[in-house]
């Protein structure tokens, strides 16, 4: 799963990214609300924290403008306005929910959870490929009934591929997904690298390479 979170207090959003990749998602930080706007546009995201005193844009005319463009990934405001009237405003325009500061990290990753569930986007908390088994909940990764250790980079890339069992996924839109959209020669690289504990770890064919298109988990 590959979050956004547009905060521009460095500390806060340091130790937000911290939290969360510990719970296997994928953590993109933008640090002002023109370049939060410019990823949530570009790039595969699955849910936003989106704060709303931001520089250059505020969370409210990003929030605006995503749903104007038909973006439709969770929204979870996080700020320091927790009026009821604000609380409405953010609601109103589009955001999923609202969690004023200061909170809980807990309350946090229970809050994530709770959108990713609600909005359909982990269907199925366990993901499958033929003895292999992932289970988005616990985190764990089965090979029958060996439970196989990952690192947070593997478990993100994995389930990813999982995710788009079939299809085939060019090292762009890995790196995008998974590595929060570097796009430089080392982390090509660095995608080859992690197929290739995934493999060791798992089995060949639990990777296949797609010549001139990418790598993909074999459908069932």
């Amino acid at each position: 799963m590959h979050i956004l979170l547009v905060e521009d207090q460095r500390k806060l959003a340091d130790n937000i990214k911290q939290f969360l990749e510990l719970e296997h998602y994928v953590v993109t930080v933008a640090s002002d609300g023109k370049e939060g706007f410019e990823l949530a546009m570009t790039q595969d995201v699955d849910l936003i924290i989106l704060d709303i005193n931001l520089p250059g844009m505020d969370g409210y005319v990003i929030c605006t403008m995503l749903r104007q463009n038909k973006k439709n990934m969770p929204i979870l405001m996080l700020t320091a306005r927790g009026k009821q009237a604000e609380i409405v405003h953010g609601l109103n325009i589009g955001a999923d929910d609202y969690l004023p500061k200061p909170f809980d990290l807990s309350e946090l990753l229970a809050r994530v959870k709770a959108l990713l569930r609600r909005t359909g986007t982990q269907k199925d908390p366990v993901l499958r490929t033929g003895t292999i088994t992932l289970d988005t909940n616990t985190q764990e990764v089965r090979k029958g009934t060996d439970k196989i250790a990952l690192s947070p980079k593997e478990y993100a890339l994995f389930e990813f591929l999982l995710r788009n069992k079939g299809t085939a996924q060019d090292r762009p839109r890995i790196l995008d997904h998974v590595w929060g959209g570097r796009d430089d020669l080392m982390f090509s690289q660095t995608v080859d690298v992690h197929i290739a504990y995934l493999r060791r770890k798992l089995g060949k064919e639990a990777v296949r390479t797609v010549p001139g298109k990418g790598y993909l988990v074999p459908a069932d």
